[in-house]
């Protein structure tokens, strides 16, 4: 059974990974995604990035 666990706000990658732990997951896959602010500015649109999105995918075992 796969299950996802996205690093949280004020989270550690660290925490994040015990907390899969704690709940019987192995990371498996590790995915990054940014996060973008759109501004607008005479007609014309900017996607600047303000931060990333840090996701695991884990297995069950035991």
């Amino acid at each position: 059974m796969k299950k996802e666990f996205e690093v949280m706000e004020n989270e550690s990658i660290e925490e994040c990974l015990e907390r899969m732990k704690q709940e019987g997951y192995t990371p498996i896959k590790r995915s990054e995604q940014p996060i973008f602010r759109e501004e607008h500015h005479n007609g014309s649109t900017k996607y600047i990035p303000i931060s990333q999105k840090i996701v695991f995918q884990g297995i069950k075992y035991g």
